[in-house]
């Protein structure tokens, strides 16, 4: 999964070096203590709402705060409760585990978070995905620009749909020896493993990790701008493969091009040293249909139809539109994880244990996500968020749509490095983006594309994440070379993200 799907390895620091970069959970802990702090000096405000509940431009205005410090105290104290299930009052605003009104708590995307751990936990139990794969690489290993992009293809596509990119560290150990026959070198197999999962996650189409967990921030359904996100998914992965392939075309002609060099035996490989994987069973073959099964209907539930065919926001529903959201999701994966491990014939025991297991593997992204939760409603609380919304408001105004879209993309760079956890990271940035988003009369949904685009961006080369740091260990290949290698694609997607999105705001 993208970044914090499931725990990471644990990365060893280099000898003589003490500094290990903190955990989501750690940096989420130190964001909720500095915002806390942070709302003691920063004014309480608050703008005029309409009908919906969004804010209306140009009415915002200091209010009194009537929090005591032990209410402050208390805030700090629930926060992760009140980040899982508090209840927001109608009449006051304010957010409490014992209040009555709408559920303002994480508590939906908590649960679905946990039962598509369970469901892709189970599936890897099966040994279908890692099969499929293995036996799609041995397959094209004689045609090796179809071998890269046959591998590229099927990450990518993984990527958008479910966020896969840590899983991908089990298969260096397949895809390195095939490079390395076919006279490619290890830069090649570290490009097409870290690259293809990578641009899967950054043009995340129903991603729930990602587009899901920043859609439900966002206040909006999974479904939308997903036209956007899949043509975006089309031209980036084209460009990304074909980059790759260029490059691997190089170093077979000419060895001496090679960015990462050759270690002693590498020029020694055959085809057969990476060995045949074993063929897919009925068993696998079944499991893979039902895989693409579960996830196309997913993709059918949450698009609003008839919004995506005529453009309109405010069609009206087609009579076939589920218009499902987190909780409808939730069931379907769990349902879905049981019928696997019925076809799998594991048994009762081992259903319920891979169920288990599963939840407990997702449960770190699942905290990350009510953590980050909390640190909202210390702001709402203290009535902080529309002074910080109105703070920003002032730098964006009067700009096209465009360009605001551009600046979401920009402004969340940083973000993303500070904080590598797409969960964390998108529960914290929605609920101040989102209204600016209205403020500048730009689609909500083109602002969720913009954040996970620039969460994704980062993810492609940024230290802080096992997918790169682990990647380039597994394959030998130096973490500066690996820069080196990246960059240029990096400047090319950043141009074709900020046309893509300037265009998408235009656009809706």
């Amino acid at each position: 999964m993208s970044t914090d799907s499931r725990t990471a390895p644990e990365e060893k620091p280099p000898a003589g070096k003490k500094f290990v970069f903190p955990s989501a959970l750690t940096i989420l802990a130190l964001v909720t203590l500095a915002v806390w702090a942070l709302a003691f000096l920063i004014p309480s405000g608050a703008y005029d709402r309409d009908k919906d509940g969004a804010p209306v431009q140009g009415t915002y205005h200091r209010v009194p705060s009537d929090q005591s410090f032990v209410d402050r105290l208390n805030d700090l104290f629930l926060s992760p409760v009140n980040g899982l299930y508090g209840v927001q009052d109608e009449r006051t605003g304010r957010v409490g585990p014992d209040l009555a009104g709408e559920l303002y708590g994480s508590a939906g995307v908590f649960l679905f978070v946990l039962a598509i751990g369970a469901f892709i936990t189970m599936v890897f139990a099966t040994g279908a995905l890692d099969r499929g794969i293995g036996r799609l690489a041995h397959r094209l290993r004689d045609r090796g620009a179809l071998l890269i992009a046959g591998v590229m293809l099927v990450f990518a596509l993984l990527g958008t749909v479910e966020g896969f990119a840590e899983e991908t560290l089990g298969f260096y150990g397949l895809i390195v020896p095939l490079m390395l026959a076919l006279g490619y070198d290890r830069m090649v197999a570290t490009g097409t493993i870290i690259l293809g999962a990578g641009i899967g996650v950054l043009c995340s189409t129903v991603n729930p990790f990602a587009t899901g967990v920043a859609s439900s921030a966002a206040d909006i359904s999974l479904g939308d701008g997903i036209v956007l996100r899949a043509i975006m998914w089309v031209v980036l992965t084209a460009v990304t493969i074909a980059y790759v392939i260029r490059y691997a075309r190089r170093v077979r002609k000419d060895p001496g091009r090679s960015l990462s060099g050759f270690r002693r035996g590498d020029r020694d490989h055959t085809a057969a040293d990476a060995g045949e994987p074993p063929d897919l069973t009925p068993l696998h073959k079944t499991v893979l249909v039902l895989v693409a099964l579960v996830f196309t209907f997913m993709i059918f539930s949450v698009v609003p139809w008839s919004s995506a065919v005529t453009g309109d926001a405010d069609a009206t529903a087609y009579g076939f539109e589920l218009g499902w959201s987190f909780p409808e999701l939730a069931a379907l994966f769990l349902v879905a994880a049981v019928i696997i491990g019925a076809v799998a014939r594991f048994g009762e025991q081992k259903v319920s244990a891979t169920i288990i297991q599963g939840a407990a593997d997702f449960i770190s992204p699942a905290l990350v996500i009510v953590l980050a939760r909390g640190v909202t409603v210390i702001m709402n609380n203290s009535q902080i968020t529309d002074t910080v919304l109105h703070s920003i408001e002032g730098l964006v105004s009067g700009t096209s749509s465009a360009v605001f879209a551009v600046f979401v993309f920009i402004v969340n760079l940083p973000l993303a490095f500070l904080i590598p956890s797409t969960s964390g990271h998108a529960t914290l940035a929605m609920p101040i983006l989102a209204p600016l988003a209205d403020f500048a009369g730009v689609s909500r949904a083109v602002v969720v594309t913009a954040w996970q685009s620039a969460s994704g961006w980062m993810n492609l080369w940024v230290p802080t994440t096992a997918v790169t740091i682990g990647g380039v260990a597994l394959a030998k290949v130096g973490y500066d070379k690996y820069l080196r290698f990246v960059w240029p694609l990096l400047a090319i997607l950043f141009v074709l993200i900020s046309g893509f999105v300037a265009l998408g705001a235009v656009w809706t």
